[in-house]
């Protein structure tokens, strides 16, 4: 027992845990099922795993910056974070361990449930979500039933999380296809319940063929604004340059002086500005090259292994389609953010923490699913969606966690509130010899869920006069 309790740990913290071997081993193996020559194989699994490096470069040249500037933001709002008597690292080195062992059962799970059912469609590959979702689930567990033992949380935590995995690319497929009419992949980012929100909510404010954010019509001294890296270097040092304004100048100095103790701060925040928008095209190039790896290799999974299959990809796999309303809902979230922030200050609430990555990937994606329900007018719906979530989301749910890792809610995505709350709704019957009906509830509704799709696309296909597909598609809203 010991031996495969190792063995899974290694996979989760080494391949599922690890984004480029994971994306790497699946290019690779899904390149060799075509019996591509060798060349081809060696090549095409490193153009996937050096795209995902690349994109991960990325994120980290603009996510540092942010880090930076979201102390620098709290200093000039003039909030400090709340109290927490336990923290992430805490709860981390208690049950880091069965967090592992969910990521790998879990994973073993969702690729069963995608094999036996048809409908499924998507295989979920976004490694560091799979972390995250994995550590949220368990944190929630701990909450409601405090006495389960390691086995229990493991498998529990583990049911819950495959139907998830399984269920989360299929609800935002109606959206994914008008972002991606061919279907080449799915979306797996936990940023989906605010995409479905915008999605829905703008269908009423107009249309992409008249307001897309990427068709604009600026002035001609305002044209070089259609040029996403421009503009967003433009925005974001001005941003930053009214944070570095009215900070505490010790907090924007030690800031600076983190990057050279020789910089001005009103040079820091303009070069972190830029660093931003240097990060986002790096990123964006990434995402182009294992995109164009990873997508056609995937065919090999989908004819032999898994038939009909897709991989689901993170948020940045769709930024390229509309950079634009990736910014305009990443500024409106903010926006948003600390409009409440100043909000609940002033009132004496809840003290929130901007949270700026999670602003940029949240408000982002929500902002281009906005814009294919309604073009700008549905990505600035998306921010403004994406900034009340992440603000009454993290006011409501620090509490939640107190007893765990508190900053969950702070770093969190709207899905990691949906999950918190929804496991919460269960407390008053879930104890430690009850806490199996939360992975047994999951299952069922996931496997029922498949199970009148796969009907409906079989009924579908009979009134089309065609066979239905072994992959068939999980049918739209």
């Amino acid at each position: 027992m010991g031996v495969i309790k190792d063995i899974l740990t290694f996979l989760a913290n080494n391949v599922f845990g690890q984004v480029p071997i994971l994306i790497g081993l699946i290019t690779l193996a899904g390149l060799i099922l075509q019996g591509k020559r060798a060349e081809d194989v060696v090549a095409g699994a490193l153009r996937a795993t050096i795209g995902v490096v690349i994109l991960f470069i990325g994120v980290d040249v603009f996510t540092g910056g942010l880090a930076s500037f979201q102390t620098v933001l709290a200093s000039a709002m003039g909030t400090t974070p709340p109290h927490a008597d336990h923290s992430l690292t805490d709860f981390l080195s208690k049950q880091g361990g069965t967090i592992a062992l969910v990521i790998t059962v879990a994973f073993l799970a969702h690729v069963l449930i995608v094999r036996l059912f048809p409908a499924a469609r998507y295989l979920y590959l976004t490694g560091h979500l799979m972390f995250w979702i994995s550590t949220v689930t368990v944190a929630s567990l701990v909450t409601i039933a405090p006495g389960a033992n390691q086995l229990t949380l493991v498998l529990c935590g583990a049911g819950f999380v495959a139907a998830y995995w399984t269920l989360q690319p299929l609800w935002m497929r109606p959206l994914m296809r008008r972002v991606m009419p061919d279907d080449r992949f799915g979306y797996a980012h936990t940023s989906s319940l605010a995409c479905l929100i915008t999605g829905y909510a703008a269908r009423p404010l107009g249309s992409r063929e008249k307001h897309d954010t990427e068709r604009l019509t600026l002035p001609r001294q305002l044209s070089f604004f259609k040029d996403v890296t421009i503009s967003t270097a433009l925005i974001i040092s001005v941003i930053m340059l009214l944070g570095v304004a009215f900070a505490d100048h010790g907090v924007v100095a030690g800031a600076a002086a983190e990057m050279d103790d020789k910089l001005s701060p009103w040079v820091w925040g303009l070069l972190v500005g830029l660093r931003f928008a240097g990060g986002i095209a790096i990123l964006l190039y990434g995402v182009r090259m294992f995109l164009g790896e990873i997508v056609p290799a995937f065919k090999g999974f989908s004819d032999r292994v898994i038939p009909g299959t897709r991989p689901a990809l993170d948020a940045p796999t769709v930024f390229p389609v509309a950079p634009t309303a990736v910014m305009l809902g990443f500024v409106t979230s903010t926006v948003v953010f600390l409009a409440c922030l100043a909000v609940s200050a002033a009132a004496g609430w809840f003290t929130l923490a901007p949270p700026m990555i999670m602003l940029f990937f949240v408000g982002g994606a929500a902002g281009l699913f906005g814009n294919v329900a309604a073009g700008w007018r549905g990505a600035v719906l998306g921010g403004v969606v994406s900034g009340l979530i992440l603000a009454v989301g993290q006011g409501f749910t620090w509490g939640l966690y107190e007893r765990t890792a508190p900053e969950l809610s702070t770093l969190a995505d709207p899905d990691w509130y949906a999950i918190g709350w929804l496991l919460k709704a269960a407390d008053p019957v879930i104890d430690a010899g009850t806490v199996w009906l939360v992975p047994a509830v999951a299952l069922a509704a996931t496997v029922v869920t498949l199970v009148l799709l796969g009907r409906a696309d079989r009924r579908r296909a009979t009134a089309e006069g065609e066979p239905a597909a072994a992959g068939t598609a999980a049918a739209e809203a």
